[in-house]
C-alpha cells in the first residue's frame, strides 16, 4: 500500500483523501458535523512598533471533491 501513495502522495494528502472518505460515508446527521469540523479559520494581526494591530478573521472552507 504504501508504495502506492509514496510516489505519488504525501502522507497528509494520503491522510486528508481518507478523511474525505470517511466523512462522505457518514449518515446525514453525522456528515455535516464532521463537514463544520473541517472547517479551518486564521486570525492574524500586524504588528507595528511593537504593538498589535487589528485582529482580523478570515475562514476557509475546504470543499469535499
Amino acid at each position: 500500500m504504501s508504495q502506492f501513495w509514496k510516489p505519488t502522495l504525501t502522507y497528509l494528502q494520503y491522510a486528508q483523501v481518507c478523511a474525505r472518505a470517511v466523512r462522505n460515508s457518514l449518515k446525514e446527521e453525522a456528515r455535516v458535523v464532521a463537514v463544520r469540523r473541517d472547517e479551518q479559520g486564521l486570525k492574524y494581526a500586524k504588528w507595528e512598533n511593537g504593538k498589535q494591530g487589528d485582529l482580523k478573521n478570515t475562514l476557509n472552507t475546504r470543499t469535499a471533491a
